[in-house]
Parts: structure tokens; C-alpha cells; sequence
């Protein structure tokens, strides 16, 4: 089978894996092929996500690496579970492979904690809302494609509905929760679709107030995902031009102490539900 062209993020971070594990044995691309019974090339092209690997060879790679960390070498082999194609598969000739790769973070995802300074979360977006934010896109988008993308973000809900969801967290700075795309009536119908959304047993929602003051991560959007095992955490930050994925150490840790500041000045649940109701109510 011909190398991909295009590997997705889930085949790209566990092409990087794998490739974290041999340097982590301190072994060459050349020793490893040599241990592996393999061409030198192929070692390159299964590490950038561009060859297919099975559960069995990611076992072999372990054992020949020497690495002893179960639990993350089962995590990886159920990165490599025989192909099914998924939902959103659908949408790959549709729209930016970027965005179909937010709907494979959130989907396989254990955890996720989104905080948001001046957008609604994707996966809580109202179809009202929706159509108002990518009415907003520069340049402005083709009635085709704002009716891919809305369609792509409404079916991120179904993550929501799995047999295994993930819980959510929220935290959400005052902002967004003004800032009236599709005016005071749309506002309004999304604010409740959070509060109702709140009541859910796997989502929790924090509200940071203007008052809390500054606070670090008040300039960005960030989902932060955890995998099975915290060594397949993964962050994405929203940008102008499209969604950009972090996932070394030092980046994992940085996000995590700037989420966990945001939680210090949020509101409780309680509180945050009593403070977006408000803010609906005013409109």
C-alpha cells in the first residue's frame, strides 16, 4: 500500500509517538529498521503518520524499544484499530482536513476542558448561531460552504451521545457570553442551549465575570483533550487560519497550569448558571 498523502492528526500523533519511543531507547532510524526486520525508509514513514501500522507491529516496536509502559502501549494500539470510516468521513472533500481532525480529537477524547474568551463552544452551538459566526468568516464564505461547516459543527454533537461521552468543562469569560452574534434574539436562544446544556450530569459550566480581573489564557481559545493516558493529551487553539494542534510535555504543562488559573477565578457551577441566566434575561 502506497504511503498517505494526507495522514489525519490521530495517524500523525501516533506516527510521533512511536517515533518519541525509539529516541527515548536512544536508537537510530537505521537500528530500529534493522530490529524491526524492515527498509530503512519505512521507520520514517510509519513515525510521520504516513504508513498504516497494525496493533501487532506497534507491540513489536515496543518490545524492540525496550519501553515497559503498558498502559501506553496499549493506548497506542487501539490508535491503530482496523479502519471503519467514521462520520465525519463524509465531510473530507468538503472541508479543511483541520476541522475534520477537531471532530476525531473530541470523539476519542476521555475528557475535554474548553475555555472560550469571546466565542460559544463548537459543540454547543445553537444552528442559529452557528450560521451568525460563519456569516463573520473573511473572505466570506460560499453558501456551500457555510452549509458544510454548519453541518460538520452540528454533527460534533454527536460526541455528546456515544455509548462512552466524554465529560466536558467549560469556562467561559463574560465576553463571550455577550458578544450578540446574530443579535439579542439568537444571544438569547444560545444562552439557554448552555444553561440547558449545564444540566447534563458530563458537562460543567464555569463563568469568569469582568470583574475577576486579568488572568492568564484571556487572549485565547483551547480545547484541551485528555486521551486514555496522559501521554496522548492533546491541545488545540483556534486561529484565523484554521485549527493548530500541541502535544509535547512542555506545551501539555503549560496549558494545563493556564487552565487550571482559570478555574481559580471562575465561578462555581451554581454561580456561573446563576450569572449566564442574568445575562440572558437582559436581552
Amino acid at each position: 500500500m502506497p504511503p498517505r498523502v494526507t495522514p489525519t492528526e490521530r495517524q500523525r500523533r501516533l506516527g510521533a509517538e512511536l517515533r518519541k519511543m525509539r529516541t527515548a531507547a536512544d536508537m537510530t532510524t537505521e537500528a530500529a529498521a534493522r530490529a524491526l526486520g524492515v527498509p530503512r525508509t519505512n521507520i520514517p514513514n510509519m513515525e510521520s503518520g504516513r504508513s498504516g501500522i497494525s496493533a501487532e507491529r506497534v507491540r513489536t516496536m515496543a518490545e524492540a524499544y525496550g519501553c515497559r509502559n503498558e498502559a501506553w502501549i496499549e493506548a497506542l494500539t487501539a490508535m491503530t484499530s482496523p479502519y471503519r470510516s467514521p462520520w465525519w468521513a463524509a465531510y473530507r472533500d468538503r472541508l479543511p482536513a483541520s476541522f475534520l481532525d477537531v471532530a476525531e480529537m473530541e470523539w476519542y477524547a476521555r475528557r475535554l476542558c474548553i475555555a472560550l474568551t469571546v466565542h460559544m463552544p463548537g459543540l454547543f452551538h445553537t444552528e442559529e448561531h452557528a450560521h451568525a459566526v460563519f456569516k463573520h468568516v473573511i473572505p466570506q464564505l460560499a453558501p456551500a460552504d457555510v452549509d458544510a461547516r454548519m453541518a460538520l459543527r452540528l454533527d460534533r454533537c454527536q460526541v455528546l451521545d456515544k455509548v462512552d461521552p466524554p465529560s466536558i468543562e467549560l469556562i467561559m469569560y463574560e465576553a463571550a457570553l455577550r458578544t450578540q452574534f446574530g443579535g439579542p434574539k439568537v444571544a438569547k436562544g444560545q444562552l439557554h442551549h448552555i444553561l440547558a446544556m449545564s444540566e447534563r450530569y458530563d458537562v460543567t459550566v464555569h463563568a469568569i465575570p469582568f470583574s475577576a480581573g486579568g488572568f492568564p489564557g484571556a487572549g485565547q481559545s483551547v480545547i484541551y483533550a485528555e486521551g486514555p493516558v496522559p501521554e496522548l493529551d492533546t491541545v488545540e487553539l483556534d486561529s484565523t487560519h484554521g485549527p493548530e494542534f500541541y502535544d509535547s510535555d512542555q506545551q501539555l504543562r503549560k496549558y494545563r497550569a493556564q487552565l487550571e488559573a482559570m478555574r481559580a477565578v471562575a465561578l462555581n457551577p451554581v454561580r456561573s448558571r446563576d450569572f449566564i441566566l442574568t445575562i440572558a434575561n437582559d436581552l
